[in-house]
Order: structure tokens, then sequence, then C-alpha cells
């Protein structure tokens, strides 16, 4: 077998598994979905080895590397990797450019196993280079189609009920709106990217005649979609999912409210949901200037009104509320403005269960 392999479609279709042996200060700034972080060298051993090869030269960094990375802490790295590649038999390994480090752990984890465990040529370097280039919408064989409808229409619901649908806000873990953070951070832009072109590369595996995503702006949260698949994906046709305003609002209550409250108790425990209470009055602050200082007034003080309710009484239904007048006072009249620039591409429109059906049938 090659002791390099470059052949990135077949790892992202077929999800190989991959050791990063990169340190984990490099891992953080961006990685790939299927791989593992088992550094050869941890942030301050490579910061050291690091300055050394500056003040010194590469022949000093390498014996230094070696000193720090001998006896005992290299028996634990080789026994991580070993761990790892006897539990994925068909695991690859890489560092940044392909080279030496992923070279030298390449050989320790070959003798620990007794077998060849391939390396990217190129590293981390050329994947992501071969990712970058596969955003380009001219790599996409579907045709892509746009699921619109107002805030809290059901739109992720729906997405989740199809085979052929990229869910962006799901791979930037993010809902979407002002308040659609979540606990756990946002990924970083890169691994946003790497992930999203993952997705794109494994749809078009699957052959769909058509893509289905979300009607999203440049920007989900505090990451944002290459230019190129932002105008790809303005000029496809829309599918306008329609529901009743108290549908919407029990959605919108099931996901912020039930599903969050849950979240930030288990996450928080006894603070939960004073903390759950502090994001939502954060997400109303970011939006204060276009919500405008009366409404925001009275957002505020149902919210506040259907805490102090909840707690008195367990009941949190009060939460309708605010939800209802941010939906009825706040997104929908900027939903009807951005509906009328798109008015002339949307080629269905109904209840989910027709849209379903209208889907479905597109393939």
């Amino acid at each position: 077998m090659d002791k390099t392999t470059n052949d990135f479609h077949r790892i992202v279709v077929e999800d190989v598994p991959l050791i990063d042996v990169r340190a984990p200060v490099e891992f953080a700034a961006g990685a790939f979905p299927n791989a593992v972080n088992l550094p050869l060298m941890n942030d301050e051993e490579r910061r050291l080895v690091g300055i050394c090869y500056k003040q010194k030269g590469q022949a000093a960094a390498i014996a230094l590397g070696h000193e720090l990375v001998c006896g005992a802490v290299k028996e634990s790295r080789i026994a991580t990797w070993k761990a790892f590649v006897d539990e994925h038999s068909h695991a690859l390994m890489y560092c940044f450019r392909g080279g030496m480090r992923s070279q030298l752990s390449q050989d320790w984890a070959e003798e620990a196993v007794g077998r060849d465990i391939p390396r990217l040529e190129g590293g981390y370097k050329a994947f992501r280079n071969y990712l970058i280039n596969h955003l380009d919408p001219a790599h996409l064989k579907s045709i892509p189609s746009v699921l619109g409808g107002r805030t809290g229409s059901g739109k992720t619901l729906l997405l989740e009920r199809l085979e052929n649908a990229v869910d962006l806000e799901a791979l930037a873990n993010h809902r979407g709106s002002s308040f659609g953070r979540f606990i756990n951070p946002q990924p970083t832009q890169i691994d946003f990217e790497n992930s999203l072109v993952w997705a794109l590369i494994q749809h078009e595996v699957a052959g769909h005649r058509h893509m289905m995503v979300e009607d999203e702006g440049r920007h989900i949260g505090s990451r944002y979609l290459p230019t190129l698949l932002v105008k790809h994906f303005s000029e496809a046709d829309v599918v306008l999912l329609e529901t009743p305003l108290a549908e919407r609002v029990q959605i919108t209550f099931d996901e912020y409210v039930s599903a969050a409250q849950s979240t930030f108790t288990q996450v928080y425990g006894a603070e939960g949901l004073f903390r759950w209470l502090e994001d939502i009055r954060g997400s109303l602050q970011r939006i204060r200037k276009l919500l405008g200082g009366e409404r925001l007034k009275r957002a505020n003080r149902l919210l506040q009104d259907a805490y102090d309710h909840q707690l008195a009484a367990g009941d949190s239904s009060a939460h309708k509320g605010w939800i209802e007048l941010l939906l009825v006072e706040y997104y929908d009249p900027m939903y009807d403005y951005q509906l009328e620039q798109k008015r002339k591409k949307i080629v269905f429109q109904g209840p989910a269960d027709a849209v379903l059906e209208y889907i479905t049938n597109l393939g």
C-alpha cells in the first residue's frame, strides 16, 4: 500500500477517520469533520521547538523535539495512535503540510501497529485547498431550491424530514436569527466551511436531482457563506412554507423556551432558568434599534412577567406572549419586505404536508 494518499474525494465520501497530529491550538483553529486530534507535540512543546527553529535552525529544532517527546511521553502518544487505529483500521494521519511531523508519527505508529498507516499527501493544507475549491457552485450538479417561510413556520423541522436537504443552520450551529445562538459555540469559519463542503459532496454522491436549503442571508450567526454560494442560492426557485400564526408561536415556544430551558438547566443546574432569561434579554437588546424603544419595553415586560409566573406556578405557557409580539410586530414586517423581492421566484407554496410532497417529488 502506498504510504501517502491524495484521494480526498474518497475520504469525504467514505468518512475516512483521520488522525490530526498537529498541536491542539492548530486543530482548534480549523480541522476536518472526521478528524481527531492526537498530537505529536502539545502546544508548549510546539512553541519551544518553534523558538528553537528560529534561533538555532532546523537541526537543533528537530533535536529538541526528540528530547521533549521521548520516554513515557513518546510511549503515551504512540499508545493513543495505536488505540485509535485498532478501532478504526482504515484511519489516515496528517500534519500541516504532510511533512516531518506526520512522517515521524506515521513511522512510530506503524511500528506499534505492525502495518502501514497512510498519511495525507500535502497534509492539512492540501486537503483544505481541495475542499475550498469545491465550495465553487460549478462543482454542484443538483438544482438548488430554497425553502422560505415566516419565522417560526417550521422550516428546519421540514428540512429534517427531507433526504435531499443541506441544513446550513445545523452546520453553522445557529438558528439563523438574533435569538439563534446555542449554549455551545459556533464552529470556526474554517470548520464551518469544511463541514459545508463535506455535506455538499455527499449530497452530490447521493445522486439527488435537487438540493433544498433554508432561505438564509450571507451570515448565519457569526459564520458566513462563501460569496459564490450565496449568489447561487439567491438565484434558485423558492418553495414557500405557510404556517398559521398559532402554530408558529407553538413551534417557536417549543424550541426557544421549552427545549432551550431544558438545555440551560442541564448545563447550569439551578441557575439554568435565570441564565436562559439573561440570554433572551441579551437577544432582545441586540435588536433594540430595529425593535424600537416602546416595543422593547413591552417585550421585556412580557418576558419578565412570564418568567415570574413560571417560577411561581410552574407554567411556562405565558412566554407565548412575547413570542407572538416579536413574530407579528418585528419578524413579519421584515419578512413581508423580503418576500416581495422574491415573489417572482416562488414556484410553490402551501402548508407543511403539501410542501413536503412537492419537494419529495422533485427528487
